[in-house]
């Protein structure tokens, strides 16, 4: 299948792929940082499956306009959701898509996670798939230095993402782009997290903690590490998620 590209808000470049079969269903997928963005596997699985499959690189990283972090990733997402009835463009031949949901369903890892359970507040989301998301910044920069992120990210990945040190450090406040902090406004019957015991990048107490402040739905392993939104495609995870998005609430 050839994976298709778009722009959201014109800033946002967005690969995405048309469901197999007429269907108003959308998956919008969020992975973690720094990482490749590059989903076609993903993508192809679920548009077999009828679901019409986006992947946005966030503003500020690889081929989207904007600084990285100058607005939470989380308003990216809500952005794309506005404009998807509006139209968007295939940069291939000019074709305009237009959709009206019937269904919206966001899956994110690790950074992506909290771009995935913020948006769950959005009344046009049915449901969220979090793997191994960061629940708290605060708590994440004890097991992980933010700085050292930065430095990595920066020396490693190049303009992949353009971060300015004010908005960067907007992660260690725990009032920026952290779950934790909103966590009074979510409803968690919309949201399934999976998280490892083992996870050495993000830790699982926070997670555990999170999910029972906000009555989630947690399928907690001893081991696995960290997981990636790749691991969808293992059997025993997406049995479970297509499940619970099709379980109505």
């Amino acid at each position: 299948m050839h994976i298709l590209r778009t722009r959201f808000k014109k800033d946002i470049v967005t690969e995405f792929l048309p469901p197999m079969n007429p269907s108003s269903k959308i998956i919008i997928l969020c992975s973690g940082i720094p990482s490749y963005p590059s989903k076609k596997e993903l993508m192809e699985f679920f548009s077999k499956k009828g679901y019409w499959v986006f992947l946005p690189r966030y503003r500020g990283s690889w081929e989207s306009d904007g600084s990285f972090l100058k607005e939470s990733p989380h308003q990216d997402i809500i952005d794309i959701i506005d404009d998807l009835p509006n139209g968007f463009k295939n940069m291939w031949d000019g074709k305009i898509f237009s959709i009206k949901p019937s269904s919206i369903y966001l899956f994110g890892s690790s950074f992506g996670g909290p771009a995935m359970i913020l948006t769950s507040v959005d009344k046009r989301v049915t449901k969220v798939v979090a793997l191994s998301p960061v629940i708290d910044w605060v708590e994440q920069d004890k097991i992980e230095s933010l700085d050292n992120l930065k430095k990595f990210i920066e020396n490693g990945f190049g303009n992949g993402y353009r971060i300015n040190s004010s908005d960067w450090v907007k992660l260690k406040t725990g009032t920026f782009y952290n779950p934790a902090t909103f966590e009074g406004k979510i409803d968690g019957s919309k949201i399934f997290i999976f998280q490892n015991e083992d996870d050495q990048t993000v830790p699982y107490v926070p997670t555990v903690e999170f999910s029972k402040k906000i009555n989630c739905r947690l399928m907690l392993m001893k081991k696995g590490g960290h997981m990636s939104i790749q691991q969808l495609l293992d059997k025993k995870f997406y049995k479970k998620v297509l499940s619970f998005i099709r379980k109505k609430s």
